[in-house]
């Protein structure tokens, strides 16, 4: 059997990913007022540059990662289709009177795609794009008299891109293949993004979902700050995500163990051609990669590095 993340990293793949949130933000505060409620240095994006950042609340538990694109005269937000309306009303909530921002819900009148590995390229070649300086950074172009926002993300750590536009891109992306939802999912665990209701709960901090790069440790203060600051200064991440490669698929989430001490949680899992893959939270006492755990069935999980968040974590 072929392997799905082999074949959508070279031949490529589309994912319509049009039922996750996106939120657009304006206003003259718009970037002020995000700086202040996600994890991240909001201030420093100019137009045309992007960043993941994390929601949290005010103990620093993991609300949802969000990616925002800057544009010249707003901020558009992709976040998790099941956060979509919870933060909708969550960043409303934290608007006073006198902040120059509003907020609006785009979902339901635009459309966003990710495109991997050489139909990545296709859109590349097809609308003359040069290559991009730096992660996250966007461009607009024109397509069929309807403005394409191109970012240069593909949200996993493969090559590819992110689409964004006011109109559906089927005529465009029909030709090539197709991912579903399951489709994203094995991939998305393969390469290690958390996700919404799995990894990012609020059990968990983003720290020690190893979302570093979402972080920002010498800005001013933002919802969870202080107590982001304080596990960071004083080492206190007690757990970290890592990669389970398992001899058998089981259902999350399942406890794992090591000589019969209860030491992490797999909270994660997707099948293979031989034996599965997950993602788990591993205390940070016991180690990391090269580590063998076990369920309470006996499936031996071999601690492994993923993708993204090596990548960025």
């Amino acid at each position: 059997m072929t392997d799905l993340l082999e074949t959508v990293s070279t031949s490529g793949a589309v994912y319509d990913c049009s039922h996750w949130g996106r939120l657009r933000l304006t206003g003259g505060d718009r970037l002020k007022f995000l700086h202040n409620q996600s994890s991240n240095n909001c201030l420093l994006l100019q137009p045309g540059q992007g960043a993941d950042t994390v929601f949290l609340t005010s103990t620093a538990r993991t609300l949802d990662l969000a990616t925002l694109f800057v544009h010249s005269d707003w901020v558009e937000l992709l976040i998790s289709p099941q956060r979509r309306e919870f933060l909708l009303k969550w960043l409303d909530k934290y608007i006073f009177f006198g902040d120059d921002v509003q907020v609006s819900d785009r979902t339901p009148d635009s459309y966003c795609y990710r495109v991997f590995g050489a139909v990545a390229d296709q859109m590349s070649a097809q609308f003359d794009l040069e290559p991009f300086a730096q992660p996250y950074a966007h461009v607009t172009v024109t397509y069929e008299n309807t403005p394409l926002t191109i970012a240069a993300t593909s949200g996993l750590a493969i090559l590819g891109l992110t689409l964004w536009s006011d109109r559906p891109l089927s005529d465009l992306l029909h030709p090539y293949p197709q991912l579903s939802d399951a489709d994203w999912e094995h991939l998305r665990i393969r390469q290690g993004r958390p996700a919404a209701d799995a990894e990012l709960t609020e059990d968990y901090n983003p720290l020690e979902a190893r979302l570093g790069h979402t972080i920002s440790f010498n800005k001013g203060c933002y919802i969870g700050q202080e107590t982001i600051a304080r596990l960071n200064t004083y080492q206190g991440v007690k757990q970290h995500l890592w990669g389970l490669e398992l001899s058998a698929a089981v259902t999350p989430p399942t406890p794992l163990f090591l000589d019969g001490e209860k030491v992490g949680l797999l909270t994660s899992c997707t099948p293979l051609n031989r034996g599965a893959f997950g993602l788990g939270y591993v205390r940070t006492k016991v180690g990391g990669t090269g580590l063998t755990l076990h369920t309470p069935e006996g499936i031996i999980a071999q601690v492994v590095e993923v993708p993204f968040l090596s990548t960025v974590g």
